[in-house]
């Protein structure tokens, strides 16, 4: 068994790391109701799932019966049955350790793993660190800087850079965690000995250890440093700050964003083909609007379709996948959608933009689809009607004059005031050292007012003008009600009434 779901889950991979074109839907679509066939003979709780819903495996013989299966969620599915169950042969022992998923939702969740459940994401690390970081020729000095422990993507990130080490690469893993003084020691200590360094972390808090080695004097230019990025959306801005006190100098190849979720590992990863039409998007927002069909930006992933089926399902996206607990049509409830390849290409030349001249010098263009990706829709705020989306007010905190004195983490909130009036809150953390005063907060509203309207139509259309500036907050680094450090970041949530 553990030999058919190798083959399974790497099959077609070869054909891509060789540089060869990208499979065609056609077989993937036929791996995937492989898949769906495996799982229905041999995982218990995905047969006892089939049988409640009242579907006869027998008669899913095409691409169009699997797209009529039901789709499962954590709730309809993985929480519905026995831990055990939801693996091959009702075994758990089959699995060599679990990982925890961050709780984005506010519920953590376990996932049983596999060493081949590493070995198919250490393929997406793969892309990254040769195609963009060269590190089949540099010798690197990757720093996992996730949280450790039963978190999923701290151990992920270390299994897959040593599976790295392990086929050839000349990569050398360190884990300090999300210990910051340990990072700086250690890369103070081990960085020159490397042709570069890879800081692999959730984004405001690599932007943390960025800023925490400047202050320290430490010259991150001469250790060529490149960013592995997972966990958020972040702006192009953002990018181009973080890149610039870095020393960043690719752009396009030099920091790269995973599409990751602890239910299925690293479902797509940011290419510089990705980047550069993403960052073509951002300074063009009517091309963007054509393109997803709203005013804020998602993070751009390519995935290789025979590891990771994706569909769309309306506004949201779910996919099939192999691992130790097989998933078939799982709703992971991501808004986002998908674009093919070649409609890619014919959708930015008809704007103006051709992302393979730019991205063939940057470390190649994969001939593979596009995911475009969200995040949870439960990370917006409504106000006056409007979808108020963080991605929109964390480039106001990005802006010169601003990013100096702030962390880029916030909450956004609505909340009643004591004349029963709605109000749009913004709390921001500041930078370490930094003092907060009234000037700083109105500056940083009248920033955020500005972006939300020129990023955002619902917002300047929907929000009368006399509501639209935010009122924010400012509050030190590490705020145990509102940043506490250590543990992942959430940029929404209610607020209590004032009255």
């Amino acid at each position: 068994m553990d030999q058919a779901r190798a083959e399974r889950t790497l099959r077609g991979m070869g054909e891509f790391y060789a540089g060869g074109p990208a499979q065609s839907a056609g077989p993937a679509a036929e791996a995937a109701l492989e898949l769906f066939h495996d799982a229905a003979r041999s995982v218990p709780a995905y047969a006892a799932f089939l049988r409640a819903a009242g579907v006869d495996p027998g008669t899913v013989r095409s691409a169009g019966d699997f797209d009529r299966l039901p789709l499962l969620t954590k709730d309809t599915y993985h929480r519905r049955y026995p831990l055990p169950e939801l693996c091959r042969d009702g075994r758990l022992d089959g699995c060599d350790m679990v990982a925890v998923s961050s709780g984005s939702s506010g519920t953590p969740t376990v996932w049983p793993r596999s060493v081949l459940d590493e070995r198919a994401v250490a393929y997406r690390f793969e892309q990254v660190f040769r195609d963009g970081f060269r590190a089949g020729e540099r010798r690197t000095l990757a720093v996992i800087c996730f949280a450790l422990g039963s978190w999923v993507g701290g151990m992920y990130t270390t299994a897959a850079c040593r599976h790295l080490a392990a086929k050839g690469y000349p990569v050398t893993v360190v884990t300090p965690g999300n210990d910051l003084t340990e990072i700086l020691r250690v890369v103070r200590e081990l960085g020159p000995l490397f042709d570069q360094v890879v800081l692999a972390g959730y984004p405001p808090f690599v932007k943390n250890v960025v800023d925490a080695g400047l202050a320290e004097g430490l010259d991150w230019p001469a250790l060529r440093v490149k960013l592995v990025l997972a966990g958020e959306v972040f702006s192009e801005e953002w990018r181009d700050l973080v890149g610039g006190r870095a020393g960043l100098t690719a752009p396009l190849a030099d920091s790269a964003s995973l599409y990751g979720t602890a239910d299925a590992g690293v479902l797509g990863t940011e290419t510089p083909l990705s980047v550069s039409v993403r960052r073509f998007l951002a300074g063009h927002p009517d091309a963007l609007r054509a393109l997803v069909g709203q005013a804020r930006l998602p993070t751009l992933v390519q995935y290789d379709p025979m590891a990771r089926y994706f569909q769309a399902c309306g506004p949201t996206l779910l996919f099939s996948s192999d691992g130790a607990t097989p998933l078939v049509r799982y709703h992971i409830a991501d808004e986002g959608g998908l674009v093919g390849f070649d409609e890619m290409l014919a959708f930015c030349a008809d704007h103006g933009h051709d992302p393979l001249a730019e991205a063939g010098s940057q470390g190649g263009a994969p001939r593979l689809p596009f995911a475009y990706v969200f995040g949870r829709s439960l990370f917006t705020v409504s106000f006056f009607g409007a979808n108020v989306y963080p991605e929109n007010v964390t480039v106001a905190l990005e802006r010169p004059g601003v990013s100096d004195w702030v962390t880029g983490k916030f909450v956004l909130s609505t909340a009643e005031t004591a004349d029963r009036d709605r109000e749009l809150r913004v709390t921001v953390e500041l930078a370490a050292g930094q003092a907060g005063s009234a000037g700083r907060e109105a500056q940083l509203a009248d920033a955020i007012r500005a972006e939300l309207r020129r990023l955002n139509s619902e917002f300047a259309h929907y929000v009368p003008d006399a509501a639209q500036l935010p009122v924010v907050e400012l509050r030190p680094a590490g705020d145990p009600e509102y940043f506490p450090p250590g543990v992942k970041h959430r940029y929404t949530r209610p607020a209590p009434r004032t009255g």
